[in-house]
């Protein structure tokens, strides 16, 4: 079993950044996530997309964003379940939790932290009646690795930004790189647009519009795909992957049934004093929270996860007081021995 101050489900952006503030209680902690690797939305759907809105960086990728968040918590030595979704919650007779994994790893611990932003995710797959036999086999709902399309010839349908975005990385990838979309107007950054334009111009990107992909063809792998087109007719078109990007549904999955208030598919909170849900003990920070004047960015949720560890501290040690000291002053000491700190210049007086 695994013990920990701290128990934080969802390994993002907010869960990260909570590692750090409670690194700074000297409280330990421990992440499970349900995707393979940290970072959450911006490690496994747009880690080459552009954030504008954190403070201190007029423009950070997602993937770099979670690369020092990373490096920013690694004093801290952090431990993380990754790979496996929180399953169920037990209230322990010593007040503390047993959260239990889908794969049955148990975990301990007095204070949860729900982190899991909007929840787990679904693609929203397009009505084709056999994309399901082809699933890893040609058809992919989210990209991974680019370089598994390297000189291989791809179609991509939709029409917002990340069937946009891939469209052209994908460009200089790929053999050969079709964007089907049904409508002639695109829901994508106006940059984006024009940028696909220009590739299809350029005969760099077969650009296909009001069209749909309505059929798979193939044994154990894609090899071509059937577009209905609306004056064109019946489009036979050879591929080795057929990537439908029409975004994602969230859903809270088995959190949702943990008993926690929820409303419109998010976790209720207290957001005056502590984002606790609820249940004594169990916080809900980031996307994943809801309350009166909630904005889902990334940069509220580092301010609840703040918030929600100053508390936290204090249900572990209810007969301790913390005082606040400003990491300018204190420095960042890790659990590793490794101390940050700013130099302490000697000033003599003149006599």
């Amino acid at each position: 079993m695994i013990k920990t101050d701290i128990l934080i489900i969802g390994a993002g952006p907010t869960g990260l950044f909570t590692v750090f503030e409670a690194g700074l209680l000297k409280l330990k902690t421990h992440l499970i996530d349900a995707l393979p690797q940290p970072g959450g939305q911006c490690s496994e759907i747009y880690p080459k997309k552009p954030i504008y809105d954190i403070p201190g960086f007029p423009e950070i990728l997602a993937g770099q964003l979670v690369d020092n968040l990373m490096e920013q918590i690694k004093p801290f030595n952090p431990g993380f379940t990754l790979g496996e979704r929180a399953e169920t919650i037990e209230k322990l007779e010593d007040d503390t939790f047993l959260v239990t994994t889908n794969k049955g790893t148990q975990h301990n611990a007095p204070v949860v932290a729900i982190a899991g932003g909007l929840g787990s995710f679904e693609p929203r797959k397009p009505p084709i009646p056999n994309i399901t036999d082809f699933e890893d086999k040609g058809v992919a709902y989210i990209i991974r690795d680019p370089e598994v399309y390297r000189d291989k010839r791809v179609v991509i349908a939709g029409g917002g930004d990340s069937a946009l975005d891939w469209t052209i990385f994908l460009a200089d990838v790929a053999s050969e790189v079709t964007l089907v979309h049904r409508r002639n107007e695109f829901r994508g950054a106006l940059d984006s647009v024009e940028r696909v334009a220009e590739l299809s111009k350029l005969g760099k990107v077969n650009l296909i519009t009001e069209a749909e992909v309505k059929e798979l063809k193939g044994d154990d792998h894609v090899t071509a795909v059937g577009i209905k087109h609306k004056t064109k007719g019946d489009i036979h078109l050879d591929t080795d992957y057929f990537i439908p990007l029409f975004g994602l549904s969230p859903k809270l999955g088995p959190i949702g049934n943990w008993g926690l208030e929820i409303e419109k598919n998010a976790i209720k909170v207290d957001n005056s004093y502590d984002y606790q849900t609820n249940i004594p003990g169990i916080y809900a920070i980031g996307d994943v929270n809801t309350y009166k004047g909630k904005l889902k960015l990334i940069l509220s949720g580092f301010h609840e996860a703040a918030i929600m560890c100053q508390s936290a501290y204090q249900r572990i040690f209810p007969d301790k007081k913390y005082v606040m000291k400003y990491t300018t002053v204190g420095g960042v000491e890790g659990f590793d021995g490794t101390k940050k700190e700013a130099k302490k210049e000697v000033v003599k007086a003149i006599i």
